[in-house]
């Protein structure tokens, strides 16, 4: 777009003329009736005059507002910076007093640190003894032992931790043990068709060890006729296991060929 089309869609140039006519109409009714035609050019420089005031006036208006708010301005700064002054004095007037405080109990603590103690609380004051005679008295202020002995100390401290484990133990042994168990379902294979199922199970249940209870048992069909035992069993862990069983079933080899472990669940 060249700079004369931008020129011929700005419409102030073109109605620039309608601005100065409406202007000039109100000056003309601000000031009066209309001079005659023959004062035009006098009117006109009137009103030039007129508008060069008018436009000073408004530019010292402009300026005299824009002072005026950039006084309104810094006063609300200074106010702002004055009430962060106080209040910043407050926390330090604050700060102050709780650091005080801090030394106050530092050096009260430095002082009750500095004090002999027995068993972590101050010696008691001796308590007045009876009248008696004066050498009576110094014997037995001679064999008061305020803060008594290391020795007597670390031999209490044993007879409690002796006490306490004690107390532990038997506490302990009344606490019934949990005994981790687990179910275990067994699949014992045969060696043909005419192996005798009945006799097979009979030999698996004969396994008896402590830890050991045999449950329920049921035939499943492998194959050509052929059918395995599978066996379920709840033993405890720490007493029996996988492969003692697996062990000690293929010991009856007349019958089985092979135990493996269907399924195992912990109890």
């Amino acid at each position: 777009m060249t700079s004369a089309e931008c020129l011929a869609q700005e419409r102030i140039w073109f109605d620039k003329p309608r601005y100065d006519e409406a202007e000039r109409q109100f000056y003309e009714r601000m000031n009066g009736p209309t001079q005659p035609k023959q004062d035009t050019g006098a009117n006109s420089i009137l009103q030039d005059i007129a508008r060069a005031r008018e436009n000073i006036q408004k530019s010292l208006a402009g300026s005299g507002g824009g002072s005026a708010a950039d006084y309104g301005e810094l006063t609300d700064r200074m106010k702002n910076l004055e009430l962060e002054n106080q209040s910043l004095h407050k926390v330090v007037e604050e700060l102050r007093s709780a650091l005080s405080k801090v030394e106050s109990r530092v050096s009260a603590l430095e002082k009750r640190s500095t004090t002999p103690t027995v068993n972590g609380t101050s010696p008691a004051a001796p308590q007045k003894a009876p009248p008696a005679p004066a050498k009576q008295e110094e014997e037995d202020e001679d064999d008061i032992d305020l803060f008594g002995s290391d020795e007597e100390v670390d031999e209490e401290a044993e007879r409690l931790k002796e006490q306490r484990l004690q107390e532990y133990a038997a506490k302990k042994a009344k606490k019934p043990a949990l005994i981790a168990k687990s179910s275990i379902l067994l699949d014992v294979k045969p060696w043909d068709d005419e192996t005798d199922m009945a006799k097979l199970e009979e030999c698996v249940r004969s396994v008896q060890v402590d830890g050991l209870l045999w449950g329920a048992s049921k035939l499943v069909p492998v194959g050509y006729g052929i059918k395995k035992l599978q066996i379920n069993c709840v033993v405890e862990d720490d007493k029996v296991g996988t492969d003692f069983l697996e062990e000690e079933i293929t010991k009856f080899e007349d019958y089985v060929q092979s135990v493996d472990v269907a399924a195992f669940n912990k109890i």
